[in-house]
């Protein structure tokens, strides 16, 4: 295992835990859903023997706290704390991102608000609704996961919510089941403390939010866009596969399907290093 250092970085509202490890160009790797640095447990040190790599817990999520706990989530802030690491871990050097999930959406924002920090960002999965033509039946979803969460509680609002990014009406096909790392089962505790934040806070605030489209026009050059290879059809795939025809650029595959750096995490940091000397 390499050997890694541990931090806090106060920012406005919050203190982040970080983790870094390895030697090399700064690679800061952003977590979706309701994860943190520990979601790349499985990815990190293989990825630290060509990269500096730094991985945080999102404000709100594990270790990193807000000052205010009720505080509304925004996109533009989770950004300008990913803008904050890179400023104190790769001061006047721009450098590789990754996101997954929400937190692609924050790698997404991060390269359009402040691209002289950020050489290449690979966002997997961004669950950016807004682009869509059918927006507007997606902010119904997220209007009703919202209902659900305050006047039923917790997992029926994640029973609406999984409805919703479904395959397009139809019934799901029946998968194989998927025997998790061992590690990543162990972070299932941690993972079903953090859903109450994801349900309330995040998937409103992040699945709301619409890209400078223009913007990203500009800088597609800098941008991979990555989906899941037992996900088309579900509604995380559709927005990436969107913008990349929207851009003109390839959209990548990587193994399993939204989930696949937990399910199939050797091949995917595999795909993700190859994305990244592309």
């Amino acid at each position: 295992m390499t050997a890694r250092t541990t931090g806090s970085l106060r920012v406005n509202g919050a203190t982040l835990h970080y983790e870094v490890r390895g030697e090399g160009p700064l690679l800061l790797l952003i977590p979706g859903g309701t994860g943190g640095a520990a979601s790349f447990e499985d990815i990190a040190d293989d990825l630290a023997s060509a990269y500096t790599v730094a991985t945080y817990d999102p404000r709100g999520m594990s270790r990193s706290t807000l000052d205010d706990p009720e505080a509304e989530q925004s996109v533009a802030e989770h950004a300008d704390d990913a803008f904050r690491m890179l400023e104190l871990l790769s001061p006047g050097e721009p450098a590789r991102v990754f996101g997954a999930s929400s937190g692609a959406i924050v790698a997404v924002h991060l390269l359009t608000a402040r691209p002289e920090r950020v050489t290449q960002v690979v966002a997997h999965e961004p669950p950016l609704v807004e682009v869509l033509p059918d927006a507007a039946e997606h902010r119904a979803l997220i209007a009703r996961v919202k209902e659900t969460f305050r006047t039923q509680g917790l997992m029926p609002a994640m029973t609406v919510f999984a409805e919703g990014l479904k395959k397009d009406g139809d019934a799901p096909e029946p998968k194989a089941e998927v025997k998790l790392p061992p590690q990543a089962a162990a972070r299932a505790e941690q993972t079903m403390a953090n859903l109450p934040y994801f349900v309330g806070r995040i998937v409103p605030g992040f699945m709301s939010y619409a890209p400078d489209l223009q913007r990203l026009e500009a800088l597609s050059d800098r941008l991979v866009l990555a989906c899941g290879e037992d996900s088309r059809g579900e509604l995380p795939y559709r927005p990436a596969a969107f913008l990349a025809e929207r851009l003109g650029t390839e959209l990548r595959h990587f193994p399993g399907g939204h989930t696949g750096l937990t399910t199939h995490p050797a091949e995917f940091g595999e795909h993700l290093r190859k994305a990244l000397r592309a």
